[in-house]
């Protein structure tokens, strides 16, 4: 495996081109990814990525490409649709009990198969302004039904231990918020800033703290995040996982079972394995729906039961998470509307959580 061991995040197209990351030829279509898209490779990712292999799992997650210029039709710059679901700025609440708390727009690392990939990057806010933020706080304090708040964003651990602790105190002086989760790739891009500082301000009196580490490979359970995972679990704040099936990264078995192992492993309980939402320039990393049942069929009879995640799609639309494992999608055949067309289009009756149906893909 070759390997380059470079000491800052990388984030313009000639220094990819220079650590070996893409092609000189690359760079003028690479400009223009970047242009629209944030790009940003932390050193400990750069270091997991053999570059004399064209197909390796972690560039194809984090190098740009010139594919991710091409639209799709149904592909959408809001594909879980989090706007018609935000009351004020920074929150989506899109279920009943709980609220997304988009406290910043930057990540450590900027995944290709991003569904916010319109909402962060070039010409973006890095960052809710105070007034939205209390305005965001003043919402859900008005909300008592409010049971759970999620940290999201961007990535909520770019945040310093300091400034994490005051939003963790005001969640939890909340009374009915009694859990307070956070969805971050932080602990395997940049495992340094899961310090003892940033452990200590995630635990709070009032409420009970959880983590979603988002991973999608198992070389991204490096020894220094494993060891940013034990600091955690060490603490007493319990983990899940979060991961997307992505075409030419985990869509084979070995793959998928060597994740789900690692993740126990570090006492990390597999939570969802996400369908790739249709977000803009992310066909080439889709699998099928059909695909990722079959994968959940081995992986059931493959691993123990405490490596099983739920497969799950976000309508389009905002209409929510539904499981779409085997036996709870029902394939429809309908013939292509476009006459030139000679093949079948394979749409799925998909049930959210209120029992509504809908069309996967939706129809034009």
């Amino acid at each position: 495996m070759t390997k380059i061991n470079l000491a800052r995040t990388l984030r313009e197209p000639a220094e990819l081109v220079a650590a070996q990351l893409a092609p000189a030829e690359a760079l003028p279509a690479l400009e223009r990814v970047a242009a629209r898209y944030a790009v940003a490779i932390t050193p400990a990712l750069v270091e997991l990525i053999d570059t004399s292999d064209p197909d390796d799992p972690i560039a194809r997650q984090f190098v740009p490409t010139v594919a991710e210029l091409e639209m799709q039709p149904g592909e959408s710059a809001d594909p879980i649709g989090d706007h018609p679901h935000s009351p004020v700025p920074g929150i989506v609440h899109r279920y009943p009990d709980r609220v997304l708390f988009k406290l910043v727009h930057v990540c450590a690392v900027y995944c290709r198969f991003c569904f916010r990939r319109e909402m962060v990057g070039p010409g973006k806010e890095n960052a809710l302004s105070d007034g939205a933020y209390r305005a965001a706080i003043d919402y859900i304090r008005s909300h008592s039904e409010i049971w759970e708040v999620i940290l999201t964003g961007g990535d909520p651990l770019m945040l310093s231990p300091r400034r994490m602790g005051e939003i963790m105190a005001d969640l939890a002086g909340i009374d009915h918020v009694k859990i307070i989760r956070l969805h971050t790739r932080v602990p395997v891009a940049d495992p340094s800033r899961i310090s003892d500082e940033m452990v200590a301000a995630l635990k709070v009196e009032g409420a009970t703290t959880w983590v979603a580490v988002h991973a999608n490979h198992a070389r991204e359970l490096t020894g220094p995040a494993r060891a940013a995972f034990a600091r955690l679990a060490d603490a007493g704040i319990p983990m899940v996982s979060q991961s997307v099936l992505l075409r030419g990264v985990n869509d084979s078995i070995a793959a998928l079972s060597d994740l789900m192992r690692a993740f126990v492993e570090c006492r990390i309980k597999p939570y969802y394995l996400h369908h790739g939402d249709l977000a803009p320039g992310t066909v080439h990393l889709r699998t099928t729906l059909a695909e990722g049942q079959d994968l959940m069929r081995q992986l059931r009879g493959r691993v123990s039961g405490l490596c099983q995640p739920d497969y799950v799609i976000d309508i389009p639309g905002g209409a929510g998470k539904s499981p779409v494992g085997p036996n709870y999608v029902l394939a429809v055949q309908n013939t292509a509307a476009d006459a030139r067309e000679a093949e079948t289009e394979t749409r799925y009756r998909i049930v959210d959580y209120c029992g509504d149906v809908h069309l996967y893909p939706p129809e034009p």
